[in-house]
């Protein structure tokens, strides 16, 4: 069980959010600095928005900044549901490289996994910085109950992504996945989670009590990182 997990409280979302954002871009600035670049991955949905919108607006070498999902759903560029879509309306307009992890034309998710995995490979690893999102089902990225399960969790070390279904499908996206494996999540310098509500802080909370034996997929994630993780955490 990872013992250096630290809470971070706000009142709001838009102090979590600047908050987080100038941790972010404290963790891009060490690393153009170590070894002139950063890549980090970055989570979807709706609640690390303001999140991204204060970071974008932040003075970065961001020609030197690589940004990927740290899942994707697999549908096309441009959907409503395609969080590379999303991350890049906030950064490439900023000189960012956002880097699409799904083929545009492409219907058997496992081979959208290997595509993923293999671009992902020729990026610089350990990332700089996972920043994780957690769902009120305990799934964080897009490492759900299902089929693939085990090999999210379990595969082989060397596997950075994979092609994932979900069993059940999330009502908000009932779509297959691609998603970075937990050894490609728990490999990052810097692992951080941003949520609101109290829902997802209690499976937060109870995840990290159950330790190595958790059913959640954060938990899983949180027992196997051996670096610090900070969890911000704002109201609903």
């Amino acid at each position: 069980m990872n013992e250096e997990v630290e809470w971070w409280e706000y009142d709001d979302a838009a102090e979590m959010a600047a908050a987080v954002a100038g941790d972010i871009g404290f963790i891009i600035e060490s690393a153009i600095d170590a070894r002139g670049a950063a890549v980090i991955a970055l989570a979807g949905g709706k609640t690390p928005i303001p999140i991204y919108e204060k970071l974008s607006a932040a003075k970065l070498d961001w020609k030197r900044v690589t940004i990927v999902p740290g899942d994707e759903r697999i549908v096309p560029l441009g959907d409503a549901l395609s969080n590379v879509t999303a991350l890049a309306k906030y950064f490439l307009p900023k000189g960012a490289r956002v880097m699409p992890i799904v083929p545009s034309a492409i219907a058997d998710y496992k081979a959208a996994g290997r595509s993923a995995d293999a671009l992902m490979q020729d990026l610089h690893w350990p990332l700089d910085l996972c920043l994780l999102g957690v769902g009120s089902d305990g799934h964080t990225a897009s490492i759900f109950p299902g089929p693939d399960f085990d090999e999210a969790v379990n595969g082989p070390k060397e596997r950075r992504a994979l092609g994932l279904m979900p069993d059940p499908l999330p009502a908000e996206a009932p779509v297959p996945r691609v998603t970075l494996s937990l050894a490609a999540i728990t490999s990052a310098r810097a692992l951080m989670i941003a949520v609101t509500g109290d829902e997802k802080r209690a499976v937060i909370e109870t995840a990290i009590e159950q330790g190595r034996s958790s059913t959640y997929p954060i938990g899983l994630a949180l027992a196997a990182t051996e670096l610090p993780v900070d969890i911000h955490w704002a109201p609903a």
